[in-house]
């Protein structure tokens, strides 16, 4: 499967600091894209965005998503072919101290850049990114369906879910008769080398081996679907193509393989196998904030209209994660782009194998 659309674009992605955001940006640079990007500033100077060196490599505004007026000047001023738009406050356990500011980011956010979208002659395709946990979950134990009723019991999931239907009414009203090629994607959890958002798994098992510190797992029998945060990265980037000219207005699941829907404990003891070190102790209480106990996408959509696939299995994903945390560990900044930099290659030679 080719991304030759990209090379020579003009490509405007918002929370491009972000995990995803930063790879992303990384991954259009290798394909030949010029990138510009709106997003507030990295959690910590050793996020992803940082230690790549993104800040000297591209065109990049910190500013926030809500505020309508900078991001018109910004978009106005860049003149994007295509935009991704990746900036949300992304953490189900913040949603529930800071509700307002979730809703407001979520939401109103992706109000903001779908109207200046629709407005924008220079744009060509539009790709909005929202997650697994959009769909109104009643813990039936099946995977979800891109037909499934949108919902959210906790504030960072109904926020999601509010953004799918954003993007369906701005697409119906707006979009459509401007043609654009616009798309939503949905994914699940993402591990991969980079991240240190609060809250995330990857995060606190990767500062437990830094620290000599046990692992405290709050929730080891939560079944998720993990992938590597090329996986979903990939669908997205074919969502923004000329092949979703004739699908436009959906949205798309992107899973992992059925082998990645295991256990939090299975991921974070496979996971330091392969580190050589770690440990971990399960610290479950029995009064938490809700969080889903199983989630699980049917990506059959995806694998028969796009031809997309996931190229990676639950240990390639694992093993890349752990290779990438202790080339950084061992050899610092200078080892975080090149090692970056090697699995978007080695996995854009798979991806285009499929």
């Amino acid at each position: 499967m080719s991304l030759e659309f990209y090379n020579g674009k003009k490509v405007f992605v918002t929370g491009h600091t972000g995990f995803k955001g930063s790879w992303l940006s990384l991954w259009l640079m290798q394909l030949g894209a010029t990138v510009k990007g709106y997003a507030l500033e990295p959690y910590t100077p050793n996020d992803h965005f940082y230690v790549c060196g993104l800040q000297n490599e591209m065109e990049s505004q910190f500013a926030d998503v809500r505020d309508l007026k900078a991001l018109k000047a910004s978009l106005t001023d860049f003149q994007p072919d295509v935009v991704f738009h990746l900036a949300a406050q992304p953490l189900v356990r913040l949603s529930y101290s800071q509700p307002i500011e979730t809703f407001g980011t979520n939401v109103m956010g992706t109000c903001h850049i779908m109207k200046l979208v629709s407005e924008l002659d220079s744009v060509q395709s539009f790709v909005n990114v929202t997650s697994d946990k959009c769909y109104e979950n009643k813990e039936l134990g099946r995977a979800f369906v891109e037909t499934d009723p949108m919902g959210g019991r906790d504030p960072y999931s109904a926020s999601k879910g509010c953004s799918e239907l954003v993007f369906h009414s701005f697409y119906e009203s707006f979009l459509k008769e401007k043609n654009m090629i616009a798309s939503s994607g949905r994914a699940g959890n993402v591990i991969g080398g980079g991240d240190w958002c609060k809250d995330r798994i990857m995060t606190d098992a990767f500062s437990s081996i830094r620290d000599k510190n046990s692992l405290k797992v709050r929730s080891p029998h939560a079944i998720r679907p993990w992938q590597h945060v090329l996986e979903p990265l990939s669908g997205y980037l074919v969502l923004g193509t000329e092949k979703l000219r004739d699908l436009s207005g959906q949205g798309w699941n992107f899973g992992p393989k059925e082998d990645s829907h295991v256990p939090v404990s299975t991921l974070i003891q496979t996971l330091f196998d392969y580190y050589g070190e770690g440990i971990w102790e399960d610290v479950s209480e029995e009064k938490h904030l809700h969080e889903a106990v199983k989630l699980h996408l049917n990506i059959e959509k995806a694998e028969t209209q796009l031809g997309w696939k996931p190229a990676l299995n639950l240990q390639e994903t694992i093993g890349w994660t752990a290779r990438w945390y202790k080339s950084f560990f061992n050899e610092g900044f200078s080892a975080a782009k090149n090692i970056s930099l090697e699995q978007i290659d080695e996995y854009t030679k798979r991806f285009q194998q499929n």
